[in-house]
């Protein structure tokens, strides 16, 4: 295929550069990030949506999306597809959905999940919301960027998938590392609280697969300093598009509230920006109750 993909950061060129290898002909474009190897560089956007069957986005937020888009959408051929992998707000998938339909270009939002790790290595999943006949189109990319794709239903619902994924991640990291910070103050040991935890009935992601205890199963970011897997930064945009999400559908998420705000305190107000949402552990350590 002739691919456009626009957003070359720290997840798209990885992206980009496994299209390539794959032999799709793919023409990059970026602000600031350089043109990875085996990618065609770009003077505009628009360039590298020109002509191409399918124009892919990863982009860091909605205005950027749908600014993006108005510029983008004139020079792209009917019939091709437009595969924004951006985590946004569902609202504005759906706003950039209906602009892509009003004159005939395919539209998937499709958000991902696995990190840079999951981008350099061909092993993301996607999240894909969008027509039929649009996520068939895409299938094959989908295969060589990621291991996993889900066809949630209509645009918009790649989004939606995501930020309640999301919104769970937080809620359950917090509560592992709260879980971890009151039996350290009980007395129990750490490992012995993995050995439990980890097959009873508190069994979850965060804590059998990305421990926030050092040294405690599997290698995670958390024996790395708690230097950024997935950044308190980003999880904290996730729950703020989680909540926003929540307000436009009249739904009542305490939870995720709460952990938006202790992610806003954490990012914020306290030393947690540039490590891993798993760095909430010391922060609970050093704290006593209020």
């Amino acid at each position: 295929m002739k691919i456009g993909f626009i957003g070359l950061g720290n997840m798209g060129a990885p992206m980009a550069v496994n299209l390539s290898k794959a032999g799709h002909h793919v023409t990059g474009f970026d602000l600031a990030a350089p043109c990875p190897s085996g990618v065609t560089s770009a003077a505009t956007a628009t360039d590298a949506a020109s002509g191409q069957d399918v124009v892919i986005t990863m982009l860091p937020n909605g205005a950027i999306l749908k600014a993006v888009a108005s510029e983008i959408l004139p020079a792209m051929s009917k019939g091709a597809v437009f595969l924004d992998c951006s985590t946004v707000e569902v609202d504005a998938a759906r706003d950039v959905a209906e602009k892509c339909e009003d004159i005939g270009v395919g539209f998937l939002d499709a958000p991902v999940s696995g990190g840079v790790g999951g981008a350099s290595g061909g092993t993301l999943t996607f999240m894909v919301g969008g027509s039929d006949a649009s996520y068939d189109a895409a299938k094959p990319l989908f295969d060589i960027m990621g291991q996993k794709s889900v066809h949630c239903g209509p645009a918009g619902n790649g989004q939606a998938a995501k930020i309640c994924n999301n919104m769970i991640l937080g809620i359950t990291m917090i509560g592992t590392c709260e879980a971890f910070a009151l039996a350290d103050k009980l007395g129990l040991d750490r490992q012995a609280m993995f050995d439990v935890v980890s097959t009873s009935s508190g069994y979850s992601w965060s804590m059998n697969a990305y421990c926030p205890a050092p040294g405690i199963g599997p290698q995670s970011p958390a024996d790395n300093g708690y230097k950024p897997g997935f950044a308190s930064e980003l999880m904290l945009k996730d729950l703020r598009l989680s909540q926003a999400a929540a307000e436009t559908a009249d739904a009542d998420t305490p939870l995720g509230a709460t952990a938006m705000g202790l992610y806003e305190t954490f990012v914020e107000q306290e030393d947690g920006k540039g490590t891993d949402f798993s760095a909430m552990l010391p922060r609970f350590e050093k704290r006593g109750r209020p």
